[in-house]
């Protein structure tokens, strides 16, 4: 057991980020023993990779911005739409990809638990979407 306040940690929001395998920006805000926290943007007009997680689950919240997540595990698949407020799961063995089709950054914060092991945690998977990072006319249409 760890020692009695060894581990507090208390800090700012930095503006420097590291771009994560699934190609959005994260910026970690804490990370303890069990689980780590971070703070997920995916910039105007963005898709990100579609990837499967190794080892860790996840809990997101939305924070700021619009967009959708797409979620599939074990043949049961959803499409769910994502504003400030809407919280959900990432659960192990659970292929997802995130979107933003909108003119303000879509931001998130997560909770990883355990904390994150390395770039090599994730599987990249086929997801509805493509994941250049832009999207064409159709994509937009969708999500109006």
């Amino acid at each position: 057991m760890p020692d009695i306040g060894i581990d507090f940690q208390s800090g700012n929001l930095n503006p420097e980020f590291i771009e994560a395998p699934d190609g959005s920006e994260i910026r970690l805000l804490h990370e303890l023993h069990m689980g780590g926290m971070s703070e997920c943007t995916l910039p105007p007009n963005s898709v990100s990779v579609a990837v499967e997680h190794k080892t860790v689950e996840e809990i997101w919240l939305c924070t700021a911005g619009k967009g959708e997540i797409w979620r599939s595990q074990n043949g049961v698949e959803e499409i769910l739409k994502m504003s400030p407020g809407i919280s959900l799961t990432i659960p192990l063995n659970t292929k997802f990809q995130f979107r933003n089709v909108y003119s303000e950054p879509l931001k998130v914060v997560i909770s990883t638990m355990p904390p994150w092991p390395g770039d090599s945690e994730i599987r990249v998977v086929r997801g509805p979407w493509n994941p250049n990072n832009t999207l064409n006319e159709s994509d937009m249409e969708t999500m109006k």
